[in-house]
């Protein structure tokens, strides 16, 4: 009774599930996707994110950065002031025309020497021995030509008395023509060879000052080396030479006859008179300026060959106000100087400017800026006007300008 009772029992108890219902599988199966798409999406957004966000780095770091300076006033002017190359007024490089050594060397830097005076000589072996065999040829020649003379006086009695053929006097003659011209070319070869002797000794060309010597005893020199240094430099400084660039824009109130004025660093409170004597008459195309020369007495020699000087013309600045920018702001090419101006977007727009005086740190400007203009500092040869860039020191400008 109780084993049917037992059986009955679990009959009648409810089946249990072998696992989740189909509603449940359903329901994680949805919240699955759901995920799933979330983190696809967060993925993408964030991808997307990122690619903005190296787009914007990338443009941000393509956009140049520059500094700038203001242009400082720098009042008006009533001389034109430029740099200036001082050289003398003749200047010879003394070379070698013979293979030789250096034997000994007369003159030295500073010496003032006199024309024809000897500045060094060579010892040249090889041109001694070929002069004395040229001139043995030119015995064995002259010779020769003597012999030949005597036959063909002989030759020419013997044909008046028919005693020899006429053909054979006229080739006596002809030898003798052949033998002289030997003869002839035997002395020029000794000539030049005692021509190429004598310049085993240098002479000064002129009056004037050694300013270099690089001659030393013993020294093989080579004639025709085109890489070879100069044995002696001979420069006339009695009166110099100066050579300026003036722009273009004053190139027509400059001419030859004027007077200018010349200052040099180591005489601060001295000047020197000099007179424009020639101008080149043409616009050099990468400086947009033109070549003249000036020349200037120097009797005391203060005036040194390759000085530099800053030389006054007395021709006005355009008769207005001047501004000072550094000089590495300008921008020279085919269209003359330039500067680049920075506008308040960053936009960039190539002026072009007219230099009343450069003085080498700072150049005067005469025209083409404004007093406000934020003036690019070194700026890059590609840059041009439209470009955008980032000004880095807007605030230094007109101290650097200074």
């Amino acid at each position: 009774m109780s084993d049917m009772s037992h059986v009955k029992t679990l009959t009648d108890a409810p089946a249990q599930s072998d696992g989740p219902s189909p509603r449940t599988l359903k329901r994680a199966g949805l919240i699955a996707g759901v995920a799933a798409i979330a983190i696809v999406a967060a993925g993408i957004a964030t991808r997307i994110g990122a690619t903005g966000d190296l787009k914007e780095v990338a443009a941000d770091a393509a956009v140049p950065s520059v500094s700038v300076v203001t242009p400082k006033a720098g009042g008006t002017r009533d001389a034109l002031v430029l740099p200036g190359n001082v050289q003398a007024l003749n200047s010879a490089a003394i070379y070698a025309r013979t293979n030789g050594y250096v034997s000994r060397w007369l003159a030295d830097i500073g010496d003032r020497v006199h024309a024809g005076q000897p500045l060094a000589i060579l010892d040249a072996p090889e041109v001694d021995q070929q002069l004395a065999q040229a001139s043995a040829d030119y015995q064995t020649a002259l010779a020769n030509q003597k012999l030949a003379a005597t036959t063909a006086q002989r030759w020419s009695t013997m044909l008046a008395k028919d005693a020899v053929s006429r053909q054979e006097a006229d080739e006596k003659t002809g030898d003798l023509a052949a033998k002289s011209a030997l003869a002839n070319a035997a002395l020029a070869n000794v000539r030049r060879l005692r021509a190429v002797l004598g310049f085993t000794r240098l002479y000064a060309p002129f009056d004037g000052v050694v300013t270099s010597r690089s001659a030393q005893i013993g020294q093989l020199v080579v004639s025709g080396n085109a890489a070879a240094q100069p044995l002696f430099t001979v420069s006339d400084v009695r009166r110099m030479r100066i050579y300026v660039r003036v722009p273009q824009g004053y190139s027509a109130q400059v001419h030859p006859g004027m007077e200018a004025s010349l200052s040099l660093p180591e005489y601060p409170q001295r000047t020197f008179a000099a007179t424009l004597t020639r101008s080149a008459g043409a616009v050099d195309a990468q400086s947009g300026a033109v070549l003249v020369e000036l020349q200037a007495p120097n009797p005391d020699g203060a005036l040194k060959p390759g000085a530099f000087a800053q030389v006054s013309f007395k021709v006005g600045a355009g008769g207005g106000n001047v501004l000072s920018v550094p000089g590495s702001t300008i921008l020279y090419g085919n269209d003359g100087p330039t500067v680049a101006v920075v506008d308040g977007n960053g936009r960039v727009t190539v002026k072009p400017v007219t230099i009343a005086s450069d003085e080498g740190k700072t150049v005067a400007i005469s025209a083409g800026l404004a007093p406000g203009d934020r003036v690019v500092d070194s700026p890059p040869d590609a840059i041009h006007t439209g470009d955008h860039v980032r000004v880095q020191n807007a605030g230094k400008g007109a101290a650097h300008a200074g």
